[in-house]
């Protein structure tokens, strides 16, 4: 439905409908800023890289040839504008650590954990954490995660926004799933989560 909404929204702002405008920058706008937000991790990139991002899809609107498409083509954009963001910002760290490193590094396992029921994810009170462990992530498996399962695009257009093979995208969205699932269960378990059920 979602979807839908979109590719009528791309098909009137390509007609030159009045309001079009308004109302992708409207849709768009808080999905590119937490897309963002969780990839550069600082609130002032973020909201340079929304405006940035929105400022790209304006000023290139016009070479959208399939409005079908107009989801992974304005994530792609975002991509490439965290991507230099990223390179510029004080904020960048100045090497990123693998999933395996950070395993080591905070000691933690990347195995198979008991699956976390879906319900418990869904909860308004887990948001902030789910939120925080997704950042955490290193930016491989988070750019895969914040694609697919928040953003609920399909593996072959996370392949194709990021340029890599789907083998690649399903094998680090199956480590960041993990990771995550680590992250939360630790959570849950600890003093500040304790109180959730």
């Amino acid at each position: 439905m979602q979807q839908q909404y979109e590719i009528e929204l791309a098909k009137a702002l390509l007609a030159g409908h009045e309001g079009a405008f308004d109302e992708f920058v409207e849709h768009f706008r808080s999905k590119i800023f937490r897309y963002s937000f969780l990839m550069c991790g600082q609130r002032e990139d973020a909201e340079e890289v929304a405006q940035e991002t929105m400022l790209k899809v304006f000023e290139s609107f016009g070479d959208l040839r399939e409005p079908e498409r107009v989801r992974p083509w304005v994530f792609r954009i975002a991509k490439n504008a965290c991507l230099m963001k990223r390179r510029k910002s004080v904020f960048a760290p100045a090497n990123e650590l693998s999933l395996e490193e950070e395993s080591e590094l905070h000691n933690f396992e990347v195995g198979d954990v008991s699956r976390l029921p879906e319900d418990e994810l869904l909860r308004h009170e887990l948001s902030d954490a789910l939120n925080g462990a997704v950042a955490e992530l290193p930016e491989t498996y988070r750019a895969v995660v914040l694609l697919r399962d928040l953003e609920e695009l399909s593996t072959e257009e996370t392949a194709q926004i990021l340029g890599l093979t789907i083998d690649v995208v399903k094998t680090r969205l199956h480590r960041g799933r993990v990771a995550l699932r680590q992250k939360l269960g630790n959570y849950l378990h600890s003093p500040a989560g304790a109180g959730h059920p």
